[in-house]
């Protein structure tokens, strides 16, 4: 799968997106943690979905991996690798689909 830069692309867990006109894919490769308040329970904190993602600039034969995070309270929503920004924007309930912007 392929997108443009700046474009939110939902990638399903092992799924990869090439971003175009650039040198760099993001794959969605693992759930790392999930204390998201599940649907139908009452919770004191909606909790957070942490995700790791490959990322990889094949021109330059580099790759990184990067731990993003649904909220703020635990780490990081956003990095930055090959002069792109790549943001978690939101996670599917049962984290089996990760929304991304590339920009």
């Amino acid at each position: 799968m392929s997108a443009p830069a700046g474009q939110d692309v939902t990638l399903r867990l092992g799924q990869e997106v090439a971003v175009q006109g650039k040198d760099l894919t993001v794959r969605y490769t693992r759930v790392v943690a999930d204390s998201r308040c599940r649907p139908g329970m009452q919770c004191v904190w909606q909790g957070e979905a942490t995700l790791a993602f490959l990322l990889k600039e094949p021109g330059r034969g580099e790759s990184t991996t990067a731990e993003l995070h649904s909220g703020p309270r635990t780490g990081p929503q956003a990095t930055t690798f090959a002069a792109s920004r790549i943001e978690l924007v939101s996670v599917s309930e049962d984290a089996e689909e990760a929304t991304v912007r590339i920009s």
